[in-house]
């Protein structure tokens, strides 16, 4: 009999290379059905693009977790076999990857594609145990237990704001196909040795999900002959929020905190783009050129610079959300108080917020600094 881990390692090599031969022909499938992305003024790419790649890695990833791991896995977790543990979350994740395709090809309104979401989220909710039932108030605070009507609520929330945070960011070359790697790796880690002996199910869907993004990696690195599309990007976040949603059932501070840290670059993205535009009198949804990654193109980077360096931003949060699970309480604080001013001055030296919204940099300046005061006062009298 084959040892367990080495039919597991096998799996993982069959989801990788799955990925790699589907992505050709869903490269081909794209022109045929018309999900082309044309150059515009807001594209970076300049010859029509086919899209609807992440149709290989949802196609890879869910094939091996039907057909292969139901007969590698005999053992049970949650109380469930392995196949009862998949079979929602692919049957869910199905719903957005269906939303996105369609997308992708129609242009569908936002409020399609955000009923498509949620859709998918009800399934999460109804069918599996992937949900927000209580929250931990960070270092020593009281466990809040959520209704079912609350957890509801929350869940939904939960999947819809990541997915959408994921989306957004996916503006470049291999940018979200990279960073999902590193945000799906670091997620596997901290399933597998911070988080109980139970989860080891969790661990194992994200490992191939990675292998899944990695056979498809090299045809979307910069150059890249196919884009994820928001077949794949929606994808991608819906599953990155549905299997964080497994480990915040630890109800601890740090289970619900290190996923937040560990998406810190979407969700700072998104968060910003929402404040720019409230600040700016527009519409949450308006599009704008002001995301991290145009921000760092308009100082000079190249595309591939600028995705690199937005990969090691995610690998610096990810470490720091690993270093937040073996820190004292102290520690965790001071830890998360250096996150949160070192992304505050980041976000500020780029302008994500926009032109003359710096008020922490202000202040820096402010202080000690007559000249500046004194110009300050100047430019309040002329006004």
């Amino acid at each position: 009999m084959v040892p367990f881990a080495l039919s597991f390692i096998l799996a993982l090599i069959a989801t990788f290379l799955g990925s790699i031969v589907l992505t050709p022909l869903v490269r081909l499938l794209s022109f045929r059905i018309g999900a082309v992305d044309y150059p515009n003024a807001r594209r970076i790419n300049t010859k029509p693009m086919p899209t609807a790649g992440g149709l290989a890695i949802f196609l890879s990833f869910g094939l091996v977790n039907l057909f292969i791991m139901p007969g590698i896995v005999k053992v049970t977790a949650f109380g469930q076999t392995y196949l009862e543990y998949v079979w929602p979350v692919l049957l869910a994740a199905g719903v957005v990857v269906l939303t996105g395709l369609l997308d992708d090809i129609l242009d569908l309104k936002p409020a399609h594609k955000m009923l498509g979401i949620l859709t998918a989220a009800v399934l999460i909710w109804a069918l599996t145990d992937f949900r927000l039932d209580n929250f931990k108030i960070p270092f020593g605070g009281p466990i809040l237990h959520f209704g079912p009507i609350l957890s509801f609520v929350l869940t939904l929330i939960w999947i819809a704001a990541i997915t959408n945070a994921v989306n957004l960011l996916d503006g470049l070359d291999g940018l979200v196909s990279g960073v999902s790697i590193i945000s799906l790796g670091t997620m596997a880690i901290v399933s597998y040795f911070f988080l109980p002996q139970d989860n080891l199910f969790l661990t194992m869907l994200i490992l191939l999900l990675v292998m899944a993004i990695g056979g498809f990696f090299p045809y979307n690195y910069h150059p890249a002959i196919i884009f994820l599309g928001d077949t794949g990007a929606l994808f991608l976040g819906f599953m990155i929020s549905v299997l964080s949603l497994q480990g915040l059932k630890n109800a601890t501070a740090v289970a619900v905190i290190t996923p937040m840290i560990i998406l810190g670059v979407p969700i700072t993205d998104t968060l910003m783009a929402i404040i720019r535009r409230r600040l700016a009198g527009r519409k949450i949804s308006e599009a704008d050129r002001h995301h991290l990654h145009h921000r760092l193109l308009s100082l000079g980077l190249t595309h591939r610079g600028t995705v690199l360096v937005i990969y090691g931003i995610t690998f610096i949060f990810s470490m720091i959300s690993l270093l937040l699970n073996v820190s004292s309480r102290i520690g965790g604080i001071l830890l998360l108080l250096a996150l949160a001013l070192g992304t505050e001055l980041f976000v500020e030296l780029l302008g994500i917020l926009g032109p003359d919204r710096a008020p922490l940099l202000n202040t820096l300046r402010f202080i000690g600094n007559s000249a500046y005061r004194e110009e300050v006062r100047r430019r309040r009298q002329e006004k």
